[in-house]
């Protein structure tokens, strides 16, 4: 359902990126894109490779700028990475020479913040996904499931409004991929933040999600929304409902076309 613009955190207005390649050619990698992404919600962007999902996370990050059109956070142009945002990312890139707890803790000592307000928080984060008692390992010790749990609690850390996630569960195998569909649920749940996923799976998109956009092939622009129509708590056998099934289908066919 349409909401009102007062309800939007991002306001995506006609946005395009073009951008020069090695070879010197301009290459459009979006096109025309209108979307609002409301306060609190969790919405994914999928589509082919190559549609422009990731640069449009890197707009929604402030980390470059549309070619054209107006991009809007908090109804002020968004002109660099506003405050409060967190991303994870496919790879954890968790520090080695660090242990668990203090790659957590690694936002808070950039930002310059005291540090023993957030460990007790940080403990916290690792016990909602699983990790307590790990707080002292070194993350090289993690298997590749729990560092991206780890990663996760250290988006999280400084209590951002937004949290980016650009394919975060990308390589990880399909049962460990569910174990964290559920803690990133929870993990919502809990912060009442919104979240924007980048993803490739479907199955992903519609089982986390609030909303999934369909983005066409490059130049990406949005062919096709969809309200996910399930219980806001959702369980692993949700993923396997007549209901659940269908959505990923007509989500499957308008990538297809």
């Amino acid at each position: 359902m349409p909401q009102p613009e007062a309800a939007y955190l991002y306001q995506i207005r006609d946005v395009g990126l073009c951008y020069r390649d090695a070879s010197g050619h301009d290459v459009e990698a979006l096109s025309r894109v209108d979307c609002g992404i409301a306060r609190g919600e969790f919405i994914s962007f999928i589509g082919p490779s190559g549609c422009g999902k990731t640069t449009l996370l890197k707009l929604l990050s402030g980390l470059i700028s549309p070619s054209r059109g107006e991009l809007l956070f908090n109804d002020r142009k968004l002109d660099g990475p506003p405050e409060g945002i967190g991303m994870a990312f496919q790879d954890p890139l968790l520090l080695p020479w660090r242990n668990v707890i203090d790659n957590v803790l690694l936002p808070i000592e950039i930002l310059r913040l005291p540090r023993q307000h957030y460990v007790g928080k940080a403990a916290d984060l690792l016990t909602v996904v699983g990790l307590a008692g790990f707080e002292t390992k070194a993350s090289w010790q993690l298997s590749g499931g729990m560092r991206q749990r780890a990663s996760l609690c250290r988006a999280l850390i400084n209590d951002p409004h937004v949290l980016l996630l650009d394919e975060p569960f990308g390589a990880l195998d399909a049962f460990t991929r569910e174990e964290l569909w559920l803690i990133l649920q929870e993990l919502h749940r809990r912060t009442r933040g919104t979240m924007i996923l980048i993803t490739h799976q479907l199955h992903e998109a519609v089982f986390l999600s609030d909303r999934v956009v369909v983005l066409s092939n490059r130049p990406g622009h949005i062919v096709h929304e969809a309200i996910i129509d399930l219980p806001k708590q959702r369980s692993r056998d949700v993923a396997y409902s007549t209901e659940f099934i269908a959505q990923v289908d007509v989500l499957r066919k308008k990538i297809e076309r």
